[in-house]
């Protein structure tokens, strides 16, 4: 058993909010299960708005910030209830823009999509093009489609890993929950190609650089900024390495080893959740069954 000290279990983010200027927030899991939002949360965004606070929602989504914005809206998450929203699929889009460091510096022009063809929006509006995997440049990851696996993408990851492609990761995350089922993401392509040998640039959290976007937007010292998320490996590990604070949401990701039912009255079991803590890289601040205002 780990010797850290226990975690508390708070009810509401409302003991917590005094302590800070600036929610970094985390999209699926946390506000919404990937269809609908949760009503809780969706009020405690609110909640923040009345209290004079900033809010960043922060997602590993591999797409453009105003499609998740217009998602978003489409499940009553309105634009007046967050003050910026940044994805790991803008960061891609903005450093393939800029090229201003020595990995996207050195990409040519032409990528292979690793991902359902029409979810390209990363590229939209830059100079780059598609090409097969025997033809592109570097590999533009952005994870399985609806039905596919890790496996269905095998024959291309070794193609490019032969053909020594780099890989940018668009999506860190390795699954998500999706009605209790897990969907595999970009991240485990990424993890697949390092075993093959390839070489990947990943975007997104747990990344130190997608937290100096972040902070940069919302315009808070980290100090004063609370970062709320549901993945222990992504949300809270990538807020330690930022040097910020983080509450754990047990209703997400770690539902299932938790033996959390986000809709039930208890809190989360205290012995799974030690367990869960204690083979963590980071472990957060607090932890909330769901996130709610108090």
């Amino acid at each position: 058993m780990s010797d850290r000290p226990t975690i508390p279990v708070l009810t509401g983010l409302a003991p917590l909010a005094a302590r800070y200027d600036g929610f970094i927030i985390d999209l699926w899991g946390v506000l919404h299960d990937g269809g609908t939002a949760f009503p809780a949360a969706v009020a405690t965004l609110a909640a923040l708005i009345k209290a004079g606070k900033r809010s960043l929602l922060l997602s590993n989504a591999p797409r453009r910030a105003h499609l998740l914005e217009t998602q978003l809206a489409a499940m009553g998450i309105g634009r007046d209830l967050y003050t910026a929203l940044l994805s790991s699929g803008e960061a891609t889009h903005l450093a393939l823009a800029a090229r201003d460091r020595p990995f996207y510096a050195a990409l040519g022009r032409r990528f292979y999509l690793m991902g359902p063809a029409d979810d390209n929006s990363v590229i939209e509006g830059l100079d780059y093009c598609g090409a097969s995997i025997g033809e592109a440049d570097f590999i533009l990851a952005i994870g399985p489609g609806d039905g596919e696996t890790v496996a269905d993408y095998q024959p291309a990851l070794t193609r490019g890993a032969e053909r020594g492609l780099p890989m940018i990761c668009v999506n860190p995350d390795r699954v998500v929950i999706h009605h209790g089922k897990s969907i595999p993401c970009a991240g485990a392509l990424a993890d697949l190609y390092i075993e093959m040998g390839g070489r990947v640039d990943w975007q997104g959290k747990p990344e130190p650089a997608i937290y100096d976007r972040a902070l940069g937007l919302l315009g808070t010292a980290p100090s004063r900024t609370l970062a709320i998320g549901d993945a222990l490996a992504t949300d809270i590990k990538g807020a330690a390495a930022a040097g910020l604070d983080s509450v754990l949401v047990a209703g997400g990701i770690h539902a299932a080893a938790l033996n959390f039912d986000p809709a039930g009255a208890c809190p989360p079991d205290s012995d799974r959740l030690d367990r869960l803590l204690a083979t963590a890289d980071a472990v957060p601040d607090a932890v909330l069954p769901v996130l709610t205002w108090g």
